[in-house]
């Protein structure tokens, strides 16, 4: 009684219309317990653009299955998921894409639906702001940036500023927040202290994961989270740009695929109510990048609630 992606010993990849692991498409997200959506923009971006990230991913994503051996998860025989494409962006006008999200996404979580996202860093402010209209929420956000600054040439709205916008509205739990793999050089030499001193977030810098295993610092996080609400958010561009290149504004010495697949993995038994994959930018790299960030996506059902394993 559920969608499973069909088998590439059946079906070739080549063919069909590239939804997400090749799953059915549907308009709606009524009676789905989780569904890949698109929010093809990158009007939010500071470097380089990307807005086809979404349907890039989806491509790449012909190459999965429907068990995860690492896990035992058997998502497509726990939940019912499919595909329900893209928010209709205004290509135009920022202010009003976002508008458009929030209101999507009212509209899918109405369901009962988890969300599993492909966009731009932008896309979590309004997302957020959906999820948390009944309470504020925890995050685990896996990034090099931290995505907090308040005001970027004028604007409020960007990549860049998410979760700032989020804390001013009270959308998230400060002290369930959690922001793993940061690096990079900064605007200032306290560039963390406004998420680490005044609104309690827990900031682990690249420097602290390297040449280690993160399966201890997740045990951390699942304590320090608890069992309300979360969302998860992960930005390709945590990963290092010798793994993923294909992204808007890279950073060397950054987490490899493996540390990305232990934290997701490290989610698991989470109260997980929504996740994005985001900045993926398929000019900068045509397959590797967004088959990376399919892989990711499919770890992330993969610890949803309900998941069964074999």
């Amino acid at each position: 009684r559920y969608n499973v992606p069909p088998s590439a010993e059946f079906v070739a990849r080549v063919s069909g219309i590239p939804t997400m692991a090749k799953l059915p498409y549907q308009e709606t997200a009524d009676g789905l317990d989780a569904a890949f959506v698109g929010v093809p923009i990158d009007t939010g971006t500071s470097n380089r653009p990307g807005a086809f990230g979404p349907r890039h991913i989806r491509m790449e994503s012909a190459l999965l299955r429907a068990y995860n051996s690492g896990t035992r998860a058997a998502p497509f025989e726990s939940l019912m998921v499919a595909d329900i494409g893209d928010v209709n962006v205004n290509v135009y006008d920022l202010k009003d894409t976002c508008k458009r999200i929030r209101e999507a996404y009212r509209k899918i979580l109405a369901t009962g639906c988890i969300p599993l996202t492909m966009g731009d860093h932008t896309i979590a402010y309004p997302i957020l702001q959906a999820v948390a209209e009944h309470g504020p929420v925890g995050l685990v956000h896996v990034d090099a940036h931290a995505d907090t600054s308040d005001v970027v040439l004028g604007e409020k709205i960007g990549h860049g500023t998410p979760f700032r916008r989020c804390v001013e509205e009270g959308l998230l739990d400060c002290r369930r927040v959690v922001q793993i793999g940061l690096r990079g050089s900064g605007y200032s030499p306290d560039s963390y202290e406004w998420r680490q001193a005044q609104q309690g977030f827990r900031v682990v810098q690249a420097e602290e994961c390297w040449f280690k295993s993160l399966a201890p610092l997740m045990a951390e996080v699942r304590a320090q989270i608890g069992s309300g609400p979360v969302y998860l958010s992960f930005d390709i561009d945590a990963l290092d740009p010798g793994f993923a290149p294909g992204t808007g504004t890279p950073e060397i010495a950054g987490l490899t695929p493996i540390q990305g697949v232990e934290i997701i993995r490290g989610c698991r038994g989470l109260n997980l109510v929504g996740c994005d994959l985001v900045e993926v930018s398929p000019p900068y790299d045509t397959t590797n990048t967004a088959l990376t960030g399919a892989n990711l996506l499919f770890e992330m059902l993969c610890v949803l609630p309900k998941i069964k394993y074999y």
